[in-house]
């Protein structure tokens, strides 16, 4: 190497270590982005996990009905009076009130390492229904009375643990598996219409029906109806506001719910007993008509209820840790370059990439831990002995004891922040970005009195 070469290399010397240190900071995001398709890997298998035992003991249920539905047919008449052009139709009618009252009794299930909250359910629900009466513009029409049913909607059938007893002006119905409110499409053919066999817009998709509740030599001027639900499910329970008025109370062991859906309840009360809520849902709150004829109706916008969080989603969590991982590479290394410059140390790049293979590890760490023994201890663990590791490797290369407590007690309050700052959901962005305008001014208050210049053989005014 000539001499103006190595001049050439002093003068930039910090350029040149800066730069460096910026490179292996960008390549230790590699390893990162491996750790956080692991996270990734690992969330997919605890999807599986809670998919595998919500199959076997019921997805997350959501109640819709009872609907009634009366079919009718129109008609043209030929010149012999005969009817012709015959099209069926049917007639939507939704209860003037809806009462649920109900109590979930949740407990954990494990697929191996992973949890899910599943719950059993007890509701009782009871309303009424007015008389059906029907719009029909068409001159000619029969009513079907006897076709009429009624369907309750209920998403997974496999839930249901006991027999639904469906009472109709206090008789007593059966129930039975499936829905009918699907309607075909039709294709008009030599003046008649045929089914073509294409599904087509379904409002309810699984549910019990009841039939033949109407009759036309007896229609009541109002019908009250009951029935029980003892339902198994997972995750949440929600609930379609179809009456008139919608009234829901539920009650539960649950510590940690989650109410989601179109409306929150008008009062609620969760302790770490568990939690009641009650909702109030009138017609005008909601985007579909108590009657129609039909036109398909999308209910399922308008759902309400409750979801059973786990205390802490470790692998959420874990992902958002994860983001501050190149702040955490950064503030490191700086301080071990302030070192250098303020003593004089040589600190060597495969030291600087083993360091960052550390706060790198303690990502790994944290995930493998959480697993086993909860996201508060395994952090803990984790913190504890990624500072030991550095502090311990810290101090081979500093051969100071006090610097090695600076740099111990910085990585202490950065895991101690990154905790606080991952806890608090709703103020992470305005707590990272005061951390973030404290770590830069203290950066700026202690390389206030470095000449920079005279790092490189140089004064700043170019005199060497």
């Amino acid at each position: 190497m000539t001499q103006e070469n190595l001049s050439f290399i002093e003068r930039n010397a910090v350029l040149i270590k800066v730069t460096a240190i910026s490179f292996l900071s960008l390549l230790l995001l590699i390893p990162m982005a491996m750790i956080m398709s692991l996270v990734s890997e690992r969330q997919s298998r605890q999807t599986e996990a809670t998919t595998e035992i919500s199959s076997k003991w019921g997805f997350q249920q959501r109640l819709t009905g009872p609907i009634l539905t009366v079919p009718y047919e129109t008609y043209d008449l030929d010149k012999d009076n005969k009817r012709v052009n015959i099209d069926r139709h049917m007639a939507y009618f939704l209860p003037e009130n809806l009462n649920v009252t109900g109590e979930m009794n949740p407990e954990i299930r494990k697929r191996g390492i992973f949890e899910v909250a599943v719950y059993s359910s007890s509701l009782k629900v009871d309303g009424v229904f007015k008389a059906p009466q029907l719009d029909i513009s068409d001159r000619h029409y029969e009513v079907k009375w006897a076709d009429a049913f009624i369907t309750i909607g209920i998403s997974d059938l496999r839930g249901i643990k006991e027999d639904i007893k469906f009472k109709w002006n206090d008789a007593e119905m059966v129930c039975e598996p499936g829905v009918k409110i699907v309607r075909k499409t039709q294709s008009r053919v030599n003046e008649m219409y045929y089914d073509s066999g294409e599904r087509k817009e379904i409002m309810i998709e699984s549910g019990v029906t009841i039939n033949k509740p109407l009759k036309e030599e007896s229609l009541a001027k109002e019908y009250r109806f009951s029935f029980g639900l003892s339902l198994n499910g997972s995750k949440s329970i929600s609930f379609v506001p179809i009456g008139k008025e919608t009234i829901v109370k539920l009650t539960s062991a649950w510590p940690n719910p989650s109410f989601d859906g179109s409306f929150l309840p008008e009062n609620r009360n969760v302790s770490s007993r568990g939690f009641t809520a009650d909702w109030k849902v009138l017609e005008l709150n909601r985007n579909f008509p108590q009657k129609w004829n039909d036109t398909e109706i999308e209910f399922q916008s308008s759902a309400f209820g409750v979801s059973l969080l786990l205390p802490i989603e470790t692998y959420q969590i874990t992902e958002r840790s994860m983001k501050y991982a190149i702040l955490f590479i950064v503030l490191t290394f700086t301080v071990f370059f302030f070192v250098e410059i303020m003593r004089k140390l040589k600190v060597h790049p495969i030291q600087y990439v083993l360091v960052g293979f550390s706060l790198c590890l303690f990502y790994l760490l944290l995930l493998s831990l959480s697993e086993q023994i909860g996201f508060g201890i395994a952090y803990l663990v984790a913190s504890a002995g990624i500072v030991i590791m550095i502090a311990s490797y810290s101090k081979s290369i500093f051969h100071n004891n006090r610097l090695t407590l600076i740099l111990s007690s910085i990585l202490v309050l950065l895991y101690g922040f990154l905790y606080i700052l991952i806890q608090m959901q709703d103020f992470a962005l305005l707590m990272g970005s005061v951390g973030l305008f404290i770590i830069l001014a203290s950066v700026m208050y202690l390389s206030r009195k470095i000449d920079w210049y005279s790092i490189g053989g140089k004064t700043k005014d170019g005199v060497e």
